[in-house]
């Protein structure tokens, strides 16, 4: 089958065997794939990974598995936990410290014609949501993960720092709150859609729009830049006692003003993973516009190609079929 794999060197294989599923997992095939920014990550050394990647999928049960019959559409959480720790009882397997990540830590991957997963990971899709919405439903998740970890009031007052694919959807979901939202943005096309869907933003290409934006006035600040410089500046948005939301990791280590954090009293809270169910529920009400973040697909077969175009500047989500 194709296959895409990165052994120190990103290539697409024509032969690679079928997997084998363990008698827990079910076998998928294919239908649609993402290109995230952590996929990228990982081919310039991010967790050392070697093998088949990918990680935000859409496809279809090759045999009945569980309580699915074959052909049932599902998405895929990302995390295989053991099931037996105390954190997999409490709920917690995202947390597992056993769990591996499909395509990202000794697990193998959604790009490839075929896939394996544990069928307690898996997620019926909806039948009125279609494949290109569907493979939104990981990093959609992780969207929703953010109300999880630091929930937010319509009252209170928000700032989204970095306007990315997952910084996109993290605005639309906290928008569903009717908070006093605002997105900091830089490149023309996220400016474009904040502006289509009737998010405020401000554009960061603009040297005037901290001196017009008040700071240490933002209840909760959510920092999707994974950049030094954008917790730097979450620092000062933020007000004393409030809330700075991790949404992206980081390359390095970032310096950062403790003495800042401790003397303003400020909380700083990660958020990852998130509920799968709720971003479908959200997909199925059309609640959340994902097909705008689309911009082109390719053939597992050209996805060096891909690779390039999603690694340009302000592109945002593109594309892998079978």
């Amino acid at each position: 089958m194709d296959a895409l794999r990165f052994d120190h060197a990103l290539r697409v294989v024509g032969d690679e065997p079928l997997p084998t599923p363990a008698p827990d997992e079910a076998l998928i095939r294919l239908r649609l794939a993402g290109i995230c920014h952590t996929d990228l990550e990982l081919t310039r050394g991010y967790m050392g990974f070697q093998g088949i990647l990918g990680h935000e999928f859409v496809g279809e049960l090759a045999a009945p598995a569980g309580d699915f019959p074959a052909g049932q559409r599902v998405v895929g959480e990302i995390n295989v936990a053991c099931e037996r720790c105390p954190y997999c009882a409490a709920g917690m397997g995202s947390q597992c410290p056993h769990r591996v990540t499909m395509g990202i830590d000794r697990y193998p991957g959604a790009f490839a014609e075929v896939l394996r997963l544990p069928i307690r990971n898996l997620h019926a899709v909806p039948a009125a949501v279609p494949d290109e919405v569907a493979v939104f439903a990981e990093p959609l998740a992780a969207a929703f993960q953010a109300l999880a970890m630091q929930p937010i009031r319509p009252a209170d007052r928000v700032i989204v720092l970095g306007a990315g694919k997952l910084g996109l959807l993290t605005a639309q979901v906290v928008r569903l709150t009717g908070c006093d939202l605002s997105v900091l943005a830089r490149q023309p096309r996220p400016l474009a859609l904040l502006r289509q869907w009737g998010i405020p933003a401000l554009d960061g290409n603009d040297q005037g729009w901290l001196a017009a934006y008040e700071r240490h006035s933002a209840q909760v600040v959510i920092d999707c830049t994974g950049s030094a410089e954008g917790f730097a500046l979450a620092l000062d948005l933020c007000r004393p006692r409030g809330t700075i939301l991790l949404k992206s990791t980081y390359a390095g280590v970032p310096s950062a003003d403790l003495t800042r954090i401790v003397i303003d009293e400020l909380r700083i809270v990660g958020s990852r993973c998130g509920d799968f169910p709720a971003a479908l529920r959200a997909m199925a009400a059309g609640l959340i516009d994902v097909t705008s973040l689309i911009e082109a697909r390719y053939p597992l077969r050209e996805a060096l190609r891909a690779f390039d175009h999603a690694a340009g500047r302000g592109v945002l989500k593109v594309l892998l079929t079978p």
